[in-house]
């Protein structure tokens, strides 16, 4: 018999660890592979992890609760030796000692984690030399606990390190120790504040949106475009099209078209920063930004959204926002996106300055559509109308997108919605 390690797997784009919610097997069960195990949350999706093999459960190496690495150990599974394979046997468990805190380093942990605890420069003020894990980091960050803070709490692991029970109870016991203190003055306050502790979603999402700022440099560029030619559209097929296709048509699939198109014309706007490296994609793949009833936010990806016509489009961003907010998206469509699209619109905004999905280098926020009289050009002349506006705001990362190409970029989303073909097929 063998024995074979099963990790935590990597469930989307920036994500480096998730939180056991339920083991769905038990030691010593059965289990078939890609039979699901076990119940997994990240900041973005709660899923189901699936057996990297068949065999026995023999030994679950992190509890419910309990958040992890990815890569990690989660569980081992024996396996018969008749099953073993090549993979499998590289995948064979050895006895061996933990890795040292310069094979911790090297492990696949993205530079934001150094954001946890501040600068080089905030270290040496502390004159705190201690490594500290990705899960330490992770939990300091979380908890809002700070670098100074973090150099005084004793470690229990080897050569004095900080392991994740140490900044647990350093946790628990400051709670404990200033419960007095917070419960001092909400009895002098009015007596109606609330204090709402955040959610492990919220946690993240707040965290991932300062690291975005910290890293790229935001610079917005607006442009106002007339949607007359879509609304006009739009408003002549879309009872027809909810006859036939059992459900409606937004004004997203216009948008993800137009922001297609245009990514495909101006490549370098498709790209990603690895370090000092511009990583040009190749597929055009765009996230949607789903608002959820909690007020979070969560953001399926349509891959290769270039390929799509406009029914194929309609079809699949329903399908993702309506499968985002039952909390039935699977991991792989939250992962891979190259260029983000935020409806503000929907919420009755006129325009905004959209923060960046990191490692992207832009995003587009477009407003509402509202009525409003504007110079109309005639063959006789020019004329007041009434046309269909709204204000497109793109924010795009300055450090590898000059002005001009974030301006033409976004002028060019405007131009191919003004100039939307209305003899388009769509039913």
């Amino acid at each position: 018999m063998a024995t074979v390690e099963m990790v935590m797997p990597k469930m989307g784009e920036s994500i480096m660890e998730g939180t056991i919610l339920s083991w769905l097997k038990k030691e010593g069960d059965l289990i078939e592979q890609d039979e699901s195990v076990l119940e997994v949350a990240t900041d973005k999706v709660d899923t189901e992890v699936p057996a990297t093999h068949a065999g026995t459960l023999k030994s679950i190496l992190a509890r419910e609760g309990e958040v992890v690495e990815v890569g990690k150990p989660i569980a081992l599974i024996e396996i018969n030796d008749n099953q073993e394979d090549d993979s499998i046997k590289d995948a064979a468990v050895p006895v061996t000692e933990q890795p040292s805190p310069e094979q911790e380093i090297l492990q696949d942990v993205p530079a934001l984690t150094s954001l946890i605890l501040g600068s080089e420069s905030s270290k040496e003020k502390t004159g705190d030399k201690r490594f500290y894990s990705p899960l330490v980091q992770s939990i300091a960050k979380a908890e809002g606990i700070s670098a100074e803070e973090l150099a005084i709490i004793p470690g229990t692991g080897k050569n004095g390190r900080l392991t994740k029970n140490d900044v647990l109870t350093f946790v628990k016991d400051r709670k404990t120790s200033s419960s007095d203190f917070s419960q001092a003055p909400a009895a002098i306050g009015s007596g109606t504040d609330e204090i709402i502790e955040m959610d492990r979603m919220r946690k993240m999402i707040a965290q991932r949106m300062l690291d975005s700022k910290n890293i790229s440099a935001h610079v917005t560029s607006f442009v106002e475009a007339d949607l007359t030619k879509v609304v006009l559209f739009r408003n002549k097929i879309k009872e027809e099209f909810r006859k036939k296709e059992g459900e409606g048509i937004t004004f997203t699939p216009f948008f993800v078209m137009a922001i297609a198109k245009a990514l495909k014309r101006f490549p370098m706007i498709n790209i990603s920063v690895e370090g000092d490296k511009i990583i040009k994609k190749h597929n055009i793949n765009i996230g949607i930004a789903v608002a959820l009833a909690n007020g979070n936010l969560i953001v399926p990806v349509i891959k290769n959204a270039d390929q799509y016509n406009l029914k194929g489009l309609s079809k699949k961003i329903n399908d993702l926002a309506t499968r985002a907010r039952e909390n039935k998206l699977h991991a792989e469509e939250l992962k891979g996106g190259t260029y983000t699209l935020s409806n503000i619109g929907s919420f009755g905004n006129i325009m905004g300055t959209p923060i960046i999905v990191q490692p992207q280098v832009a995003i587009l926020a477009v407003g509402t559509i509202t009525k409003k009289p504007a110079v109309v050009e005639t063959p006789t002349g020019d004329m007041i109308g009434i046309r269909h506006k709204m204000i497109l705001s793109h924010s795009y990362d300055h450090r590898v997108v000059d002005g001009a190409l974030g301006g033409m970029f976004v002028k060019k989303v405007a131009d191919y919605l003004e100039n939307f073909d209305m003899d388009t097929n769509v039913l």
